[in-house]
């Protein structure tokens, strides 16, 4: 007897094929890593094939996995669509949404956007995950999450991939940061040539902040000289605040600046541009649309508000 296949399992050996590593994929499902890894080998058995790999510390799908991989995909296609119907049908939020979203807007807009939704809606289940912005669109696209919260800037505008919707949730406005020492400190704004000479804190290479301060810069007509670089936005202000460099650093997520650091607007403003993204086949769900009008509710207390003085 031919067997059937599970779609748990087909929906575990997705995931590995998605996020690229057991564990990632347990994280991202909301299982352990144990219950991926045995979810899978049971698929294995039932199939009698072998589907993952060992490459060094990771693991990589076989031929075979990925066909089967491209069959699961088809079929949880008609699950979500059967979900959606049901779930329009009822005329109210609810099942399980998982929104993944970049650092700043995890910490800056989505608490309070996920305890909206909890609170009016108890029959939804979103649950979140932090990932960067050029992930979190193929996560979308490729079924793994419902709703992606992203960015870009005017040098690296974010295209919707086929198959993927996109809404504006609003616009992120940046200041330059300077230790409240620094000789632009009490300036109302700043032009970017006059930052020719100045040391700067970025993130690292492959960021769309670091390549569009480089852009920029070149731009203004200068090599900008980064003498520190760092992940997370809190430790750029903290090395500005210890008189280390300048930066410029989007006002979402950022909190009050501490003592010892200046905002100065910086002229022309930089901008980046926040969506909201979800599959075509899913835009019928009441929770994806009750999740980007909260979204857009949510969005003017979160990025408004003048750009600060000393912390």
């Amino acid at each position: 007897m031919t067997p059937v296949l599970d779609l748990a399992r087909l929906r575990a050996l997705h995931a590995v094929s998605v996020h690229g590593t057991v564990g990632a994929a347990a994280e991202a499902l909301g299982y352990t890593a144990s219950a991926v890894s045995q979810q899978i080998a049971k698929l294995e058995r039932e199939t009698r094939t072998t589907l993952l790999e060992r490459r060094g510390r990771g693991v990589a799908l076989t031929e075979e996995a990925v066909r089967l991989v491209e069959a699961a995909q088809e079929l949880l296609a008609i699950v979500e669509r059967a979900e959606t119907d049901l779930e329009e049908r009822r005329g109210v939020p609810a099942g399980r949404l998982t929104v993944v979203a970049f650092a700043s807007a995890a910490r800056g807009l989505l608490p309070g956007v996920l305890a909206d939704l909890a609170h009016r809606h108890p029959a939804l289940d979103a649950r979140l995950s932090e990932v960067e912005p050029h992930l979190s669109v193929d996560l979308v696209a490729k079924g793994a999450a419902d709703l992606a919260v992203a960015h870009d800037w005017d040098i690296a505008p974010l295209p919707a991939p086929p198959g993927v919707e996109q809404a504006v949730i609003g616009d992120d406005l940046c200041d330059l940061l300077v230790p409240s020492g620094h000789a632009l400190a009490g300036r109302a704004a700043v032009r970017r040539e006059e930052l020719r000479d100045e040391r700067w804190i970025s993130q690292p290479p492959g960021r769309v902040c670091h390549d569009w301060l480089l852009r920029t810069m070149r731009a203004a007509g200068s090599e900008p000289d980064i003498v520190h670089r760092a992940e997370e936005n809190p430790t750029l202000v903290a090395l500005v605040a210890a008189g280390l460099g300048i930066a410029v650093i989007p006002r979402l997520g950022r909190g009050p600046l501490p003592a010892g650091v200046t905002a100065v607007r910086l002229d022309p403003l930089p901008v980046r541009r926040l969506y909201a993204l979800w599959r075509t086949g899913a835009a019928r769900r009441p929770a994806i649309a009750e999740a980007v009008r909260v979204l857009r509710e949510r969005w003017v207390p979160a990025a408004g508000g003048p750009p600060g003085g000393t912390g």
